[in-house]
């Protein structure tokens, strides 16, 4: 089987619906979720927005998978405006390398802890900036919260 086919293992599955739990705690109101077309991230969103108040809209996209950093900021630079808040699940290393590019700046130890543990498989980083999509960019975000598995 290919990467891209390959299913979430069993300890996937347990993390990714502890995932959901945390971040649904951030209280963050999604309104839109952008996730690769590879098996086991379509799995692992299925798991975790069982844990939302509220779904948001679904989208599958097939550019996120082993997507850099650059190629996610130009699929983001694509949300239409009406979509406050978005949830990406991708992949490392473009997942991480997003994270740590868009980060200007970090609320407390959250840069050093992500820095730390990096981005094993369910581990997600919460971001903030100002304006529209079109205009994300490398150090426009902060930082706000960062979780893994073993965190």
């Amino acid at each position: 089987m290919t990467d891209h086919e390959r299913p979430l293992a069993e300890r996937g599955r347990t993390d990714a619906a502890v995932a959901g739990r945390k971040l649904a705690d951030t209280g963050i109101p999604f309104d839109l979720a952008l996730c690769s077309t590879a098996i086991r991230t379509r799995e692992t969103w299925k798991l975790a927005v069982h844990e939302f108040p509220h779904r948001p809209k679904t989208v599958y996209e097939e550019r996120i998978y082993e997507a850099s950093p650059g190629e996610l900021i130009a699929l983001l630079n694509e949300t239409p405006d009406d979509a406050q808040n978005a949830v990406l699940i991708g992949h490392n290393p473009g997942v991480q390398g997003l994270a740590e590019i868009l980060a200007g700046s970090a609320e407390g130890d959250v840069g050093e802890r992500m820095n730390r543990r990096g981005f094993p498989a369910a581990a997600f980083a919460v971001l903030s900036f100002e304006g529209p999509w079109k205009t994300l960019e490398p150090g426009v975000a902060t930082l706000l919260d960062y979780w893994a598995p073993t965190e």
